[in-house]
């Protein structure tokens, strides 16, 4: 990457700077490739974060299915993260995982899972897991809250059978001729998944991201304390695919130790460590044994680093000045926070990131963890909440005496909740996976460049006004 026209004499972040289109031979946004080449296997250089309200075991697969890669968090239970990680694996690879209800639950808790909205649907089954029929979404938008799901089924749906579904783009046209949005698939009359015209062609557009037995890929972070060998060997017996050792100061002696451990244990998974955003940082934590060094302390929508400590780093001039130093050792950069357009997400790239995480715009998504809600209007939104936060600490630690848990949750910082609305048009995190990738693959053609390495060499950056930054937003209404 190299800066157009100028010199930077400050720090910069996101919005402080722009893409300048260079000639290019690429005829079509698809010939690019998004394989972010950072060890991992991913195919989509998309991360979700490993906060409590964005990534859960659901978020995780439907993103691996789609060739990014999903971070378990650490706050959860070391058995729960097995219970997880096994759970992701499980997954098909081919079909969604469906959303399943008893005959006698109400619409009312169908309605805390899945929007009513066209191409998504639940399934009903008995308590011995026979299956019993299908419900499109769209159908809970005008049923009674209290009415139970079994009195809706009315009649057979249409199902596809597994052996019928050769290839994605057979499914679509099986849906397509048989006017389907949804549909659950069975294989020996057992429900295998379930598929809706849109994510059958996504199929033939993404590449999953998947281990050497063809199984979904998962990531999982760990903190620095405690028996930090014990705890990256159980995650890796449950199949984890890349370990995170995470806390909020990356450049510590904690974090340093903590690496050497898990590097000295040789379990041939790539080791993501962080946060840092200095190029100092970096040297240290991959010599401690980090493949992977996730950069950003403080750009988070749930982030109160900055106004709590003043500690932090505009996050482009971080991650531009951090993955410089990684590619001098062999090793990568995550961008971690601070993206809530495509526009960012593809600036990270150029600034020499393999990957970016994305956290609390993912939380507004039907596959994130916890519950659907909605408030006066009407409109639909999910919690989302620090990690640093009253509410975090206090899952993190809830296993402590009353007395030890108070002093934990004394200095507590950071948003303990934030309505993350849903975008009605986007309910689903593949809906912005698509108007994601859509924005970074015109970016690379913009530059002319055909992979994530040729997109960091061809990058050119101007620096902008921010009225230039406010001239490149669409009006909503006329002016």
């Amino acid at each position: 990457m190299r800066f157009y026209g100028t010199t930077p004499t400050s720090d910069l972040t996101y919005s402080d700077v722009f893409l300048v289109p260079g000639q290019s031979a690429i005829h079509s946004r698809m010939d690019v490739s998004l394989a972010p080449g950072d060890g991992t296997g991913a195919t989509l250089p998309i991360v979700s974060s490993n906060m409590n309200s964005v990534t859960g075991p659901r978020l995780a697969a439907t993103l691996a299915r789609r060739g990014g890669l999903g971070v378990l968090p650490q706050d959860m239970h070391l058995q729960d993260l097995d219970e997880a990680i096994r759970w992701v694996k499980a997954q098909s690879v081919r079909f969604d995982t469906p959303f399943v209800f008893g005959p006698d639950d109400t619409v009312e808790m169908a309605l805390r899972q899945v929007p009513p909205v066209d191409g998504q649907g639940i399934l009903i089954h008995d308590s011995t897991g026979e299956y019993l029929g299908c419900i499109v979404a769209s159908r809970l938008r005008t049923a009674l809250g209290d009415a139970v799901l079994g009195d809706l089924l009315h009649g057979s749906m249409a199902a596809l059978d597994a052996d019928d579904v050769d290839g994605p783009r057979r499914a679509f046209d099986l849906m397509t001729e048989a006017d389907l949005d949804f549909a659950p698939v069975l294989h020996h009359g057992l429900v295998v998944g379930t598929l809706s015209r849109k994510s059958a062609l996504r199929s033939t557009l993404y590449d999953a991201a998947v281990d050497a037995h063809g199984r979904l890929k998962v990531a999982a972070a760990i903190g620095i304390n405690g028996d930090v060998a014990a705890k990256a060997r159980a995650l890796a017996a449950a199949g984890v695919d890349v370990l995170v050792i995470d806390t909020a100061h990356g450049h510590q002696d904690g974090m340093i130790n903590a690496l050497k451990t898990v590097a000295d244990l040789n379990l041939g998974l790539p080791i993501v460590g962080g946060n840092v955003v200095t190029a100092e940082a970096v040297r240290d934590l991959v010599t401690a044994g980090a493949t992977i060094v996730k950069v950003g302390v403080g750009p988070g929508a749930m982030c109160t680093t900055r106004m709590m400590t003043a500690v932090g780093r505009p996050q482009f001039s971080a991650v531009l000045e951090t993955a410089a130093a990684a590619a001098e050792l062999g090793a990568h950069v995550w961008a971690d926070g601070g993206v809530r357009y495509p526009r960012d997400v593809a600036l990270a790239l150029a600034a020499g990131a393999a990957s970016v995480m994305i956290g609390s715009w993912f939380a507004g998504t039907t596959e994130a963890p916890g519950t659907l809600q909605a408030d006066a209007a009407g409109r639909l939104y999910k919690e989302s909440w620090g990690m640093a936060s009253t509410k975090a600490v206090q899952g993190r630690f809830d296993r402590l005496d009353a007395y030890e848990l108070a002093r934990k949750t004394l200095f507590a910082e950071g948003i303990s909740s934030s309505k993350i609305y849903l975008d009605p048009l986007r309910p689903s995190v593949e809906d912005l996976l698509d108007m994601i990738t859509s924005g970074v693959r015109s970016s690379f053609t913009y530059a002319g460049a055909t992979s994530v390495s040729d997109f960091h060499e061809k990058a050119r950056v101007g620096l902008q006004s921010a009225a230039g930054y406010d001239e490149g937003k669409a009006l909503p209404v006329s002016w």
